[in-house]
């Protein structure tokens, strides 16, 4: 992936229970056991916040193969974050983030904003498809509950103002 090409962020949870620790080695096992080549998201962020680097961002990503409104895939133009958690105790879907998971994925996304012009910071299951046409992807067409907050909510002020104008 070229660095002129990254212009979104997509979070993803890593679905496991709450307390659950694993690492991005842990993550890359078991990403290798599904047939990837390595781990699909760039960074993980661990239970005590600390930010494990992933895959290469030289390399396109392996974490969300749904097209954006540029109709490529988001492996090809986006950096995929991941924090460990995102079930509850009884493996249902909840926002499962330490104060320090979610001190360490706000300052890891205003980093990554200044480095890269990033038009997009998305929930993975914002990228799920817009089924009833309105425009918007509801919680109703959401295909996985990942990463189980609301990304747009939570960072609404992390994008640049862009202004997309219709091809001629």
């Amino acid at each position: 992936m070229k660095r002129e090409d990254i212009d979104s962020i997509i979070i993803h949870c890593s679905a496991t229970k709450a307390g659950q620790d694993l690492r991005a080695k842990d993550i890359d096992r078991m990403h290798r056991a599904r047939g990837f080549n390595q781990i699909g998201y760039n960074f993980v962020i661990d239970l005590d916040g600390t930010v494990e680097n992933g895959r290469s961002l030289s390399i396109d990503g392996a974490h969300c193969n749904t097209k954006g409104f540029s109709g490529i895939s988001y492996n090809k133009h986006s950096i995929g974050i991941c924090y460990i958690g995102g079930l509850d105790a009884s493996g249902r879907p909840a926002d499962t983030r330490t104060v320090e998971q979610k001190t360490a994925l706000r300052e890891l996304i205003a980093k990554l904003c200044k480095e890269y012009p990033i038009i997009e910071l998305l929930g993975h299951r914002d990228t799920s498809p817009d089924l009833d046409g309105s425009g918007e992807v509801e919680p109703a067409e959401f295909i996985k509950a990942c990463p189980c907050f609301d990304v747009r909510a939570e960072y609404p002020n992390f994008l640049r103002n862009t202004v997309i104008t219709a091809k001629k």
